[in-house]
């Protein structure tokens, strides 16, 4: 038959078992680096989680959550709460040309004003000299 042999592994497998095995030669305790993990995913993605967690010596159901967890990133989070700025209000709104019998004009744009200021403005302006 023309297929591999069982226990012959992809290069790419082969390579991320040697690195696993070194690691684990060198280390004196502690766990597995991240990136160490992050070559075990993307392995996953190609060659199945029981084959690469029997090739790399790893827990399956360890690495079958890490890689769910890369293939399903938790989505962004989001604000509980927005607050709105309240919308401005237009309230009353007026534009006075006020004309001085001695040549001088006003014009103003009035804006939530109230009756007794446009009153105080125009007697202002009408008895300046």
């Amino acid at each position: 038959m023309g297929g591999r042999a069982r226990s012959e592994l992809p290069k790419d497998l082969a390579q991320g078992r040697s690195q696993f095995q070194a690691w684990r030669a060198r280390r004196t305790a502690g766990r597995i680096p991240q990136t160490l993990w992050a070559l075990a995913v993307r392995l996953v993605s190609r060659h199945g989680v029981s084959r690469t967690a029997t090739a790399l010596g790893l827990d399956y159901y360890s690495l079958k959550k890490r890689a769910q967890e890369a293939a399903d990133p938790a989505p962004a989070s989001r604000p509980a709460f927005v607050e709105l700025p309240s919308p401005v209000l237009v309230g009353k709104q007026a534009a006075l040309e006020l004309d001085h019998g001695a040549g001088a004009t006003l014009r103003v744009h009035l804006v939530g004003y109230e009756a007794a200021e446009v009153a105080a403005l125009a007697r202002s302006f009408w008895n300046a000299e």
